[in-house]
């Protein structure tokens, strides 16, 4: 039994996953021809990159539908019903229900500053607060596991990492960031991308995070408060959101564009008193001078149709087709996507109008996507791995989601938590080392043995040990530059009555889910260990880590 105790030991199965993994990215692991890999196989691909791998059973009714029936569902989700306890899960997630707008006058800054001393009442706005973001990562976490629609998940989680703000970002991203991804991305992951660009840059989450309901013509406002103009969302909407950083503008067009947006910005007053629209434009405070955009005359007199007028121009830049189709392939197919492909998206995402779903179904024809270098060759991130495992593991509705934040956490991908707009790296290179696989074995073991306690709500642990090099970073503000500590994630705030302890996740469940597809080293690894060790192995194998 050496064999076993090779194959068991930590040490020896993170060098099993590091050295796996590379050398199926290097090329040692293929599938066959595009098109032609049996039918178990290409059920596993569709499963692997348009949902967050198979739940039990979804190899089977995929190769029942055929690949091609199961894309074409996938990508019109308002005909798929959602479970009825999944529906009801979330309907009890009581923020989930309030809009930006409801929300800010329950539980906003202001409601806070009224509180004044009386800490009865402090506590009472904390709670608040904390309960719209502890249920917006709820509400996240369970509709990617359990919800049919997976790639409207897989599509809300990329274009939130796209349009990223960060939830720890004063008390509005606390109650905002889920009404953000609720009111600004789900409606308009499939549709068409002007209408997405358009929703983020007037959600108040995102005026906030990136400081434009600050952004003023005049250099001091009428409180005696100094504004100015703050270029912040101008520069990261043409580098991140659209153009792309070799998009061909210029600082003088990052200025430009900040006073065209100028007076774009939300009133706390009336959100205070439940008054919207959330999205405000303020006259007073906008630059109604000319000005030229990336070559365009913007006349003097202009007020919130220019923001709008630049945002269509970005929307419609084949600059932006090319960026947007390169993240695309690379979500979708490779780290380095074939420059092919990337061409070909970004002309039927132009010819389209940035046609979300459109530009999606080209890619999912595409040879590339069936191409057997691209087959099982993308590193899940921590996200992916935590969510494919318990989708895989077909555990029972999950009562408490805390475990799942903390691993998220431990893995350096807290939900909602990246300070900077550029959202999370999604590439291997960013994710793949020895340090990383530590967390994720001993999440898998947990999982694997049955002794992660989703099922029970407990009292809140111990702030978990954040990931090297995730525990601050330089964040910007008016003021300059200063040191934001990222916090551990909250307690769940409403717990529930505790159910009865499952069973461990049946290995052989997990094994015929995911098609028994395991290299040489691996099945031997599964061969010679203990029953109670099977699932966490499989969990925890390169071919489990790979997509």
């Amino acid at each position: 039994m050496a064999t076993m105790t090779v194959r068991t030991d930590a040490a020896a199965l993170v060098a099993l996953i590091v050295f796996g993994c590379a050398a199926c990215s290097a090329g040692t692991v293929r599938a066959a021809a595009p098109r032609q890999m049996p039918s178990q196989q290409q059920a596993l691909h569709v499963l692997d990159r348009l949902a967050y791998g198979p739940a039990p059973g979804d190899v089977d009714r995929v190769m029942k539908i055929g690949v091609d029936a199961y894309i074409a569902e996938q990508l019109r989700p308002e005909n798929i019903p959602e479970p009825g306890d999944l529906k009801l899960r979330l309907a009890a997630l009581s923020s989930q229900q309030e809009s930006a707008v409801q929300l800010f006058a329950t539980a906003g800054p202001p409601v806070r500053r009224a509180a004044g001393d009386n800490q009865a009442a402090l506590d009472r706005v904390k709670a608040l607060q904390d309960r719209a973001s502890d249920e917006a990562r709820e509400a996240r976490l369970l509709r990617a596991i359990y919800s049919p629609q997976q790639l409207q998940e897989k599509m809300t989680e990329f274009w939130f990492n796209h349009f990223n703000v960060f939830i720890d970002k004063g008390q509005e991203g606390h109650i905002w960031t889920g009404a953000y991804e609720r009111e600004a991305i789900r409606p308009y992951a499939l549709g068409r991308f002007r209408d997405l660009l358009l929703a983020t840059a007037q959600h108040p989450a995102m005026l906030y995070y990136l400081d434009n309901w600050q952004s003023s013509a005049a250099a001091t406002g009428r409180d005696g408060k100094s504004r100015g103009l703050n270029e912040n969302y101008a520069r990261e909407v043409m580098e991140l959101h659209t153009l792309g950083v070799d998009g061909g503008y210029t600082q003088h067009d990052v200025t430009e564009l900040a006073r065209i947006l100028t007076g774009w910005t939300y009133n706390p007053q009336d959100l205070a008193q439940g008054q919207g629209p959330a999205f405000h434009f303020a006259p007073k405070r906008h630059d109604s001078g000319a000005k030229i955009f990336l070559g365009v005359q913007f006349p003097a007199g202009g007020g919130e149709e220019e923001g709008e007028r630049a945002l269509d121009m970005l929307a419609s830049s084949p600059a932006t087709a090319r960026h947007i189709a390169y993240e695309l392939a690379q979500y979708f197919v490779a780290d380095q996507p074939p420059p092919r492909l990337v061409g070909v998206l970004a002309n039927r995402f132009r010819e389209t109008g940035g046609d979300i779903r459109a530009t999606l179904l080209t890619l999912f024809q595409s040879p590339e996507f069936w191409d057997p270098q691209y087959v099982g060759n993308r590193f899940k991130t921590p996200y992916q791995f935590v969510v494919s495992s318990v989708r895989v593991a077909g555990l029972p509705q999950i009562l408490n989601v805390r475990p799942l934040l903390n691993a998220l956490y431990q893995n350096g991908e807290p939900l909602y938590g990246c300070l900077t707009p550029d959202g999370y790296k999604l590439t291997q290179a960013a994710w793949l080392n020895p340090d990383t696989m530590i967390y994720r074995l001993n999440f898998v073991n947990a999982l694997g043995n049955g002794n992660l306690p989703l099922w029970q709500p407990q009292a809140p642990p111990a702030a978990p040990a954040p990931a090297p090099g995730n525990i601050a970073v330089l964040n910007k503000t008016d003021a300059g530059m200063m040191v934001t500590e990222m916090a551990p994630p909250p307690p769940p705030a409403a717990p529930q009555p505790a159910a009865p302890k499952p069973p461990p996740p049946d290995p052989f469940g997990i094994q015929a889910a995911l098609g028994n597809a395991f290299s040489l080293a691996t099945a031997e690894a599964l061969a010679d260990a203990r029953p109670q060790m099977r699932a966490a192995l499989m969990l925890g194998s390169p071919e489990f880590m790979q997509y």
